[in-house]
């Protein structure tokens, strides 16, 4: 058994209006038209939905049954239009961004504040983890949009420069080098401190040191950017590490900078998402409100 909607909404008009021509009327329809859609709603469900032995055409019991179930049916439906018309317009939803656990970590909670501050309705949501990770989540359609380090060639993958990253040699305030200006041959004898196998910025700096001339160098492994810098303010070595996880470190004088001549080319940090995948408005918003932003 199959209801017809249409079916359905004009039987309900023709019992809220007390009968088949004030339901014409305001259906702009002819009565016979307006008669002939109930009789066919009554047909394939089996049973009278309308009396029509008194002078007021008024529904059966099944009818009234029916009715109750017409009238909740229409009103959630209109419900559902007004919730996706403050989707649509950016009054509510969600919105999940990817990001590595530096972007994630370090420019993602501020890009996100700075989007809600125009669509405050829209509740946001971070996913964290390495570039391999993020890139799998993507790609799988887990997530819809995600922020990352580097050029990414993946071609399913639509990418925008949205802003620039440089890494940033440093050491703890007491290091021998911080604050100076070296060169790569300064630099040889010293510990370094990478980030773990995964980890887009464990791959520029192991592209760095083989750029200098450095490789084999001494080097400890941490795991995640607050352990890696953390472990330079020991004294257990030093890093290159992203200039927006450290703003604050190095102005505050806990972290020294180590000056490189000549210094690492900047990286962009790129938002991406799938090619075949329709953005959703908070989502299409979202990288609106990247791609506006001065770099």
């Amino acid at each position: 058994m199959q209801l017809n909607l249409h079916r359905l909404w004009i039987f309900l008009q023709v019992v809220e209006c007390g009968g088949f021509s004030a339901a014409a009327q305001k259906l702009y329809m002819s009565q016979p038209s307006v008669s002939n859609q109930v009789r066919q709603l009554e047909r394939s469900l089996h049973v009278t939905l309308i009396d029509r032995s008194g002078a007021r055409t008024r529904p059966t019991a099944e009818g009234e049954v029916l009715v109750d179930y017409a009238r909740r049916v229409f009103e959630l439906a209109d419900e559902a239009v007004r919730a996706v018309e403050k989707v649509s317009g950016l009054q509510t939803g969600r919105l999940v961004v990817g990001g590595t656990s530096t972007v994630g970590t370090y420019l993602l909670p501020e890009l996100l504040a700075g989007f809600r501050r125009d669509h405050p309705g829209v509740e946001c949501d971070i996913f964290t983890g390495s570039c391999e990770q993020v890139l799998k989540q993507l790609l799988d359609g887990v997530i819809g949009v995600a922020v990352l380090p580097g050029e990414h060639a993946a071609p399913q993958l639509v990418t925008v420069p949205v802003l620039s990253d440089r890494l940033l040699l440093v050491a703890a305030p007491d290091h021998g080098l911080a604050g100076t200006t070296v060169t790569p041959a300064d630099l040889a004898g010293e510990r370094f401190l990478l980030r773990e196998p995964g980890s887009s910025t464990r791959d520029e700096a192991e592209q760095a040191l083989q750029k200098w001339g450095l490789e084999p160098v001494e080097w400890s492994e941490m795991w995640g950017p607050e352990t890696l810098k953390q472990s330079v303010a020991a004294g257990l070595g030093i890093t290159l590490i992203s200039e927006h996880a450290v703003r604050y470190e190095v102005r505050d004088g806990r972290l020294g900078v180590v000056e490189v001549d000549p210094a690492l080319p900047a990286r962009p940090i790129v938002v991406a998402h799938r090619r075949d995948r329709r953005l959703s408005p908070a989502e299409s918003a979202f990288v609106e409100h990247l791609e506006g932003r001065p770099r």
